[in-house]
């Protein structure tokens, strides 16, 4: 294995090395630069040319992102008061009570009256 890596690693060196090349010089000969001499006179204008084609219709555009949720709203008003109910049905009479055990007399003695000073 110690040996593969070292005989990998020279020949990477060398292979690098040799790709090493000088440039090549080219040596161009300057360009002959022409200078333009005084303007003569103007000529006729042209004809006017023909009207050009109507362009494609363009395509349609992407659709916009979807708005904002709104605000919430205000509260409603309180409702009215219902009406008054009907008055209910007279309820049924009871059953009449049992008549009473007579009692022993009592008789209830006055205090006297307190002296006068």
């Amino acid at each position: 294995m110690k040996n593969s890596l070292l005989l990998l690693a020279l020949l990477s060196t060398l292979g690098l090395a040799a790709c090493d090349r000088e440039p090549v010089v080219v040596n161009t000969p300057p360009a002959t630069v022409t200078v333009p001499g005084p303007a003569g006179p103007a000529g006729e204008s042209g004809a006017t040319g023909a009207t050009g084609a109507t362009g494609d219709q363009g395509f349609t555009g992407n659709t916009g992102s979807t708005g904002s949720t709104g605000d919430t709203g205000a509260q409603g008003n309180t409702g009215n008061t219902g009406s008054t109910g009907d008055t209910g049905a007279q309820g049924n009479t009871g059953n009449t009570g049992d008549t009473g055990k007579t009692g022993d007399t009592v008789i209830v003695v006055p205090r006297p009256a307190a002296p006068a000073n």
